[in-house]
């Protein structure tokens, strides 16, 4: 059996972005936020933001493997912080129902896109890829072992180019709304 055959069927990558917005709509409908959840839900979200935007400041998509920054901790930084920011949301939106829903949408999609991902990252760096994935976790982070590559500094215009402006866009929108859901409800 080749690496390929234990990948997920293609509809899982496919459809991920199409369910998603649905799943988004109804976390949206189910929340029932109050300032104390806002509040705390925001502060993980700000650490979520961070921890994308420190990932997409050292990502060259398709040039160079990333392993510095966040990529010498995890694999995965911008899932993780992804995790970490939607978790904040559910915080935020105080509905166990929707924190339900969106754990089983992740359950279903989110492992076999990091799989896939894997693939192709094995497939285009090789040996590079696999003395990397034995040195740093797949997900979970841990301080890095084992001699440090060359410095890898942050950089804004690899997060302009990587259009991470989009998940602060999006999170300031999200929790916009669910502020004005607070303010309508009482009020």
């Amino acid at each position: 059996m080749s690496s390929a055959d234990s990948l997920p069927p293609p509809w899982r990558t496919r459809w991920r972005v199409r369910i998603g917005y649905p799943v988004g709509i109804a976390c949206f409908l189910l929340a029932r936020p109050a300032p104390l959840t806002l509040a705390c839900g925001g502060a993980f979200a700000v650490l979520g933001l961070m921890l994308r935007a420190a990932a997409a400041g050292h990502l060259r998509k398709h040039e160079a493997l990333a392993t510095g920054g966040p990529y010498a901790w995890t694999r995965n930084p911008l899932y993780l912080g992804s995790l970490v920011l939607g978790a904040g949301f559910l915080l935020a939106a105080a509905s166990w129902i929707a924190a339900a829903l969106a754990a089983l949408y992740l359950a279903v999609f989110y492992p076999g896109v990091v799989r896939r991902e894997e693939e192709e990252l094995r497939a285009e760096y090789g040996a590079a890829f696999e003395e990397y994935a034995r040195r740093v976790p797949l997900f979970w982070p841990r301080p890095p072992s084992g001699p440090a590559g060359p410095a890898q500094p942050f950089s804004w215009s690899l997060y302009r180019k990587n259009r991470e402006y989009q998940a602060l866009a999006g999170t300031a929108a999200a929790f916009a709304i669910l502020a004005a859901e607070i303010v309508w409800r009482f009020h």
